[in-house]
């Protein structure tokens, strides 16, 4: 009996099992239910009536979680760490088992985080978040900007309105976290019109500080993420150029062999 003729041993069969298509729907579709079983737990009057079904559908779930990654590490063995995907599940369902008494009783409430293993199962969204990670450089650079803006922006404002607006300028800290408010665009026309009142001219502060935060600043992070995005798509779009020519590669050496066979006089 050849090699080729031998019955797939266990750490095959357990491959062949994880690695298809239909044993990562059924995880994927087990993460949504018991997503939604952790939102029904929030509700009291669902937990009185069904808690004890909640708290079953729960604990199956972690359990099929553990037994999978168990297949995995089985499977890949020490390769099972080079995956950062297969490692942040690990975190995910290891910060599930910890005990939830006493100083742990918080980590309960950190089951949630099992939804975000629909991350590294779903394609898209593991693209979606390789490209924020891309992005986290440029980003870092933008966020040392907007930090300094505020910043200068809120030494401005102490030493201009403190005296017209404690409330809100008193001080420096009082005054970063008023400039952080009015720069999400929310309640800002108030604090102005309060100011303004005092001090007619006040609204040039407050314009030039809202177009250079709000519509500059905050759009740059927009523009860092969208162009990590493009380069992560045209990255995924080449990798798959890749793949397909070297198949179109593969198959025509195939060809060529074949053709050099019959071409090979047969022996008389």
């Amino acid at each position: 009996m050849s090699l080729s003729d031998r019955a797939p041993g266990p750490r095959e069969r357990v491959r062949v099992l994880i690695e298809d298509v239909r044993f990562e729907r059924a995880i994927t579709a087990l993460i949504v239910a018991n997503a939604i079983t952790l939102g029904l737990e929030t509700s009291p009057a669902v937990v009185a009536r069904f808690g004890g079904l909640l708290h079953v559908i729960d604990r199956t779930a972690l359990g099929v979680f553990v037994v999978e990654l168990l297949s995995r590490f089985f499977v890949y063995r020490t390769r099972f760490f080079h995956d950062p995907w297969r490692v942040f599940d690990f975190v995910v369902v290891g910060i599930a088992l910890m005990p939830a008494s006493s100083a742990f009783s918080v980590l309960r409430a950190l089951r949630v985080l099992r939804v975000l293993r629909l991350v590294s199962l779903v394609p898209s969204m593991r693209g979606v978040v390789s490209a924020l990670l891309t992005a986290l450089p440029g980003m870092a650079s933008i966020v040392g900007l907007l930090a300094l803006v505020l910043y200068v922006s809120a030494v401005l404002a102490t030493k201009l309105f403190r005296e017209i607006s404690p409330e809100f300028f008193g001080d420096l800290g009082t005054s970063l976290f008023t400039l952080f408010q009015v720069m999400t665009i929310e309640g800002w026309p108030d604090i102005a019109r309060g100011v303004m009142a005092q001090s007619p001219y006040a609204w040039v502060f407050f314009v030039v500080y809202l177009l250079i935060a709000t519509f500059m600043v905050l759009n740059l992070f927009i523009a860092v993420v969208v162009n990590a995005m493009q380069s992560q798509v045209t990255e995924d779009l080449k990798g798959e150029g890749e793949a397909h020519t070297r198949l179109i590669l593969d198959e025509v050496r195939a060809l060529r062999q074949e053709i050099d066979a019959l071409r090979r006089p047969s022996p008389p």
